[in-house]
């Protein structure tokens, strides 16, 4: 077909290694508990494992677990700290700080910031203030195929076993004809399918009963699923924003979400699917499943997993949340870490990228002990 596919890049290890750190990890053995799963033989090289035990060892880290950050405490321009209680006996703490670092996901970046009023609140009207701004995720964009005579051991696997290809990613290809803007990753992988959540059947096979039985036994070895992790645009109308009725357990406003696919999207998708499918037929698939209509944004049916923005970094204060170093620009010993700090999505995990940044605010944060205020 013309197509670059490569081996897609994994933190699993394919032999065992001790890294700079003397941390030790094995070597992946394809269980399959692997995707959603903690691993049992030590083969993932998540920060958890890698990470916080060289911090722990230092005598400089403390981790309190059992603990729910509130909001940050901050006046005149600087932080002093966070309030935080322990979810377990109720007793709330200030804990005082010379800089406050927001490293959780990108739903608590945002709240947290919201809840503790630093920086403006987005406006989707006036298109002003930037915290909650540029709202963006991933959808999936996928082709089925079921092979008659072909078996492919898939309860076998890894989380991220397979090839991945660039060819309708970004700017790899020419838009000149096309209605929507960027594009995503296609990849084929084998993350070990679990008998129950993955018991897929070709179109026209009830949905339950002795025939859905039997279609599901014999098909659940001889499928695959070429799919596109597909790059949804922000818009002015997708962000998020404090909830004016509902409050959390501790009496904090939850965290709204205000998100649907823009046309853009829509057309990317159908885009990406119809590409999706030109591969599964080169592969020889006796029959092949794919639908190139999204609808709208369903929470209940595609679970988040790399969301972006809400503390977007920019150069402007006026249009973003931080700078590059993720310095909070209204309040100066605020650093802000993780994908909510990004102003629009890729086609691929955001992983590589949260590492660079995480790099590039350590070096800003010893700058700022030097020399104080903001650093761009």
């Amino acid at each position: 077909m013309g197509l670059h596919p490569f081996v897609s890049p994994s933190g699993n290890l394919s032999q065992a290694y001790e890294n700079p750190d003397g941390i030790k990890r094995g070597a992946c053995e394809y269980c399959a508990f692997c995707d959603h799963f903690g691993c049992e033989y030590g083969a993932k090289s998540d920060p958890l494992v890698t990470v916080l035990p060289v911090a722990h060892a230092t005598g400089n880290f403390e981790l309190r677990a059992h603990s729910n950050v509130l909001e940050v405490i901050h006046s005149n321009g600087k932080a002093s700290g966070v309030r935080y209680i322990n979810v377990q006996t109720g007793e709330e703490f200030i804990q005082e700080a010379e800089v406050v670092i927001l490293s959780a996901y990108t739903f608590t970046n945002t709240k947290l910031l919201l809840n503790s009023n630093v920086g403006k609140p987005y406006n989707p009207i006036t298109q002003t203030g930037a915290v909650g701004k540029n709202y963006a995720d991933h959808f999936l964009s996928m082709a089925f195929g079921f092979f008659d005579n072909e078996q492919f051991n898939d309860y076998a696997g890894a989380g991220a076993l397979g090839v991945s290809l660039d060819d309708y990613h970004g700017d790899f290809f020419d838009h000149t004809d096309l209605d929507f803007l960027h594009g995503g990753c296609i990849s084929l992988t084998q993350v070990g399918n679990r008998p129950i959540g993955s018991n897929l059947v070709p179109l026209g096979t009830p949905g339950w009963g002795k025939e859905f039985k039997k279609q599901s036994l014999y098909y659940y070895n001889r499928q695959m699923m070429v799919f596109s992790q597909t790059a949804m645009m922000p818009n002015r109308y997708n962000y998020l924003s404090l909830d004016p009725i509902y409050k959390d357990e501790y009496g904090m406003p939850l965290l709204r979400m205000t998100v649907n696919y823009a046309q853009t999207d829509h057309n990317a998708h159908k885009f990406m699917t119809q590409k999706c499918l030109e591969i599964m037929e080169n592969l020889g698939a006796d029959q092949t499943m794919a639908f190139d209509q999204m609808g709208d944004y369903n929470i209940g049916a595609f679970v988040p997993e790399h969301s972006v923005g809400g503390t977007i970094m920019g150069a402007d204060p006026e249009t973003s949340v931080v700078n590059n170093y993720s310095q909070v620009w209204d309040v100066n010993n605020i650093f802000v870490l993780g994908a909510s700090t990004f102003a629009n999505q890729s086609g691929v995990n955001p992983t590589g990228t949260l590492g660079a940044l995480a790099y590039r605010a350590a070096e800003g944060i010893e700058k700022y002990f030097k020399e104080g205020n903001l650093l761009v």
